[in-house]
């Protein structure tokens, strides 16, 4: 089963070639900091070829939701060492996503101050789920091209700070409508400068942040999450494959670790000039290593694999809910379901409770 064969990663054999997928779990404390329950909850699914944390925010700026996590000051660093430790200890690889939401977030759990993003461009048609319930999204402060390129850095202070905590590389989240996909959007970027526009300009603030965590990482380090068909969020193009394309051809010339694509979650029958096949599509393209995220169980996954293009499926809701993920693949055992009601805050309940199977190693 080519989902159970090693992969080499960079300079990391992995020990499959199943990954576990970034997903919010909103169980940080009110100043981003991670628990010794997140230590947990990471540890148990290190039997993973590669663990992707949860989105992590590079500022204070850059939060969106409650309760999630950081990579920018001492206090989160150190609780994310005792995170990367144990994982290593059980002998598996981790990366950090880097997060900066942009326009989606809300101004209740950002100190009373309003979300920023290319263009002064609110969400409609959604709410937002915040400490008060759930809002309609806000109107965001357009950012000057100053705040832009501070931005930049930050993503590099947050990258080094990776390094610092022990984690193996990072992970740009460039996906689902947050704020590098803003900037790749033509519906929430109507900048008339160097960062919006063209396709090339549109693609800037992207190839920015990755030469700025390439710089930080070194080669083989770094990969970047795409949703070139995901219009959750307000976020349309109107010629995806070219702008995509041109993205794809563009961070062939980084050394990065891979590219991790999602398929299209949603249907498509408003977006008729949407490709239907995200991995197909782009995948050819990359000159990396492609991860290959969304809807995908053990038989698609091995099929995906088959077809050559990626290397690596990576799994959400079914590594939730399964710490032990690939030996029930391996073992072709019955998989436990992920409770929606307890995917975002709360304690262990939902998080690390989860059954393992009769035998296998519980951490």
């Amino acid at each position: 089963m080519k989902l159970l064969e090693k992969v080499r990663l960079g300079k990391e054999t992995l020990k499959n070639a199943i990954a576990m997928a970034p997903m919010t779990r909103s169980r940080a404390n009110i100043e981003g900091v991670v628990s010794d329950l997140t230590t947990l909850y990471y540890t148990q699914r290190s039997s993973a070829g590669l663990l992707i944390t949860e989105a992590t925010n590079i500022s204070e700026q850059a939060l969106g939701s409650p309760l999630t996590p950081g990579l920018y000051s001492q206090e989160q660093v150190d609780a994310w060492k005792k995170v990367t430790k144990s994982v290593h200890d059980k002998g598996g690889v981790i990366y950090a996503q880097l997060w900066h939401t942009g326009r989606v977030g809300h101004s209740v759990d950002r100190k009373g101050k309003l979300p920023v993003a290319p263009s002064a461009i609110g969400i409609k048609g959604q709410q937002h789920f915040t400490s008060q319930g759930m809002k309609d999204y806000e109107t965001p402060l357009e950012l000057t091209v100053q705040q832009i390129r501070e931005i930049v850095k930050n993503y590099g202070h947050a990258a080094r700070n990776a390094i610092q905590a022990g984690f193996d590389g990072v992970e740009l989240h460039a996906a689902f409508g947050y704020l590098p996909n803003q900037f790749l959007s033509e519906s929430a970027n109507l900048r008339t400068d160097e960062y919006g526009g063209s396709i090339e300009n549109r693609n800037r603030f992207v190839l920015e942040v990755m030469q700025e965590l390439v710089d930080a990482w070194g080669s083989d380090k770094v990969g970047i999450k795409l949703s070139p068909t995901v219009y959750y969020n307000n976020i349309t193009n109107s010629d995806p494959v070219t702008q995509f394309s041109h993205l794809i051809e563009a961070l062939n010339e980084l050394p990065l670790a891979y590219i991790h694509l999602m398929n299209g979650m949603f249907p498509l029958d408003d977006f008729p000039h949407y490709p239907k096949n995200v991995i197909e599509t782009f995948g050819r393209i990359s000159k990396h290593l492609v991860i290959a995220n969304a809807g995908f169980n053990k038989e698609s996954g091995e099929a995906e694999l088959e077809k050559g293009i990626a290397r690596i499926i990576s799994y959400g809701s079914l590594f939730l809910a399964n710490p032990d993920l690939p030996k029930r693949f391996e073992l072709d055992a019955e998989l436990n379901q992920p409770d929606e009601a307890t995917m975002y805050g709360g304690g262990e309940h939902g998080y690390t409770d989860y059954p393992f199977l009769e035998g296998s190693d519980q951490v």
